[in-house]
């Protein structure tokens, strides 16, 4: 027993050890990626200068090349009244207008494409630097609440144990959130912006082809520059849903619901006891997190048919109940396999603890399932 005692307390200072390295190379990547922000944003900036001292360069031009036209115009029109040299020099002076106009206007349109390109990646950036921080606050978490366990190792193995399966749960929540917003953004808004790309070239060279054609293809570039957005918005949504911020955890559950219900077809019921207020920011994200896990467990291995989530806020503590009607499963089972579910389960467990509260799982095969969170609310 107390050779198992020390090979665990030995597993565990290891487990510490590389969550801690984990949370230096979240750190480390967050330092790189603030000073690459800085970077883009002073050259953004500088660009952004760039494109209105353009933009009052071609309006300079513009009424310049107008005046030529003009001025060619009249000595046209009264041709004997000129000098053929005058002709000429009228001619070639609004030749010469029209041509510095067409490249200042090429011109400005790549600094407008350049600009956009870079806030686009100021975008990124930005996001990129909010989960970091995210991940270093995840991996502190995890970090304190196993160096916290190990004054009292002998009373808390299976503790332990769980904390640990924990740790391996969230490198590896951490990698397959990191590969689906890859494969999101590769399939979606990388895909469109590089055809944005070549229609924008193609738009160019037909601007001295055929003006009405370009109008054409105007519209169909505008419309995927709309599907990019829309794409952008649903990585950021499933990333952090800016509702919950602004608006609180009822309005964030309801969107993600109808979300859910409408890409998945499950029905999905929504009972609110109670009047619907903000809570604290660190109870609004873990009890979301919690219904999104449960949500996407139902979705993956339940087989249900409906799903009813009940919020009820009383006076001292909130609680949340996610009910649905699929297969069920035996709790037991999936912790003896250790399968993902189990590293699902963990996790909720995990930020219910956090939170002082108490997490209840109740299922039985062909019963369906009913979990049920209680987080109580400081006065």
């Amino acid at each position: 027993m107390v050779s198992d005692m020390g090979n665990l307390d030995k597993i565990i200072k290891e487990t510490v050890s590389a969550v801690e390295a984990g949370k230096r190379q979240v750190f480390e990547i967050a330092e790189s990626s603030q000073l690459e922000y800085c970077r883009l944003k002073k050259e953004f900036e500088e660009v952004r200068q760039q494109v209105s001292s353009m933009v009052n360069e071609v309006d300079t031009i513009t009424v310049e090349e107008k005046k030529a036209r003009t001025r060619l115009a009249e000595v046209s029109k009264n041709f004997k009244k000129y000098t053929e040299q005058d002709i000429k020099k009228a001619y070639e002076d609004a030749q010469e207008k029209q041509l510095k106009l067409a490249n200042l206007r090429g011109s400005e349109r790549l600094l407008r494409y350049k600009r956009d390109s870079m806030e686009q990646s100021l975008r990124r950036l930005e996001g990129m630097l909010n989960k970091a921080e995210n991940l270093a606050s995840q991996l502190s978490i995890v970090t304190n609440y196993l160096t916290g366990n190990l004054k009292d190792l002998s009373q808390k193995i299976d503790d332990m144990q769980q904390v640990q399966l924990l740790g391996i749960s969230i490198i590896k929540a951490q990698e397959e959130e990191r590969r689906r917003v890859a494969r999101d953004i590769h399939d979606g808004p990388a895909q469109l912006m590089a055809n944005i790309v070549m229609r924008a070239e193609f738009c160019l060279k037909l601007m001295d082809v055929d003006h009405n054609k370009v109008r054409e293809e105007l519209h169909d570039l505008q419309n995927l520059v709309r599907q990019s957005l829309q794409d952008v918005r649903k990585i950021i949504f499933d990333l952090r849903p800016m509702v919950l911020d602004d608006l609180g955890l009822v309005p964030a559950v309801r969107r993600y619901a109808e979300d859910f219900q409408a890409q998945y077809d499950l029905p999905v019921e929504i009972v609110v006891i109670g009047t619907a207020r903000r809570f604290p920011i660190t109870i609004e994200v873990a009890l979301f997190r919690i219904l999104q896990e449960c949500l996407s467990n139902i979705r993956k291995h339940a087989r249900a048919n409906r799903i009813m989530i009940k919020v009820e806020i009383l006076t001292g503590k909130i609680n949340v109940v996610v009910k649905d009607d699929g297969i069920g499963f035996n709790l037991d089972q999936i912790k003896n396999a250790g399968k993902r579910e189990c590293f699902g389960l963990l996790g909720m467990r995990e930020r219910t603890q956090i939170l002082k509260g108490e997490i209840t799982i109740n299922s039985s095969h062909g019963q369906g399932s009913v979990i049920s969170v209680s987080v109580p609310l400081e006065d």
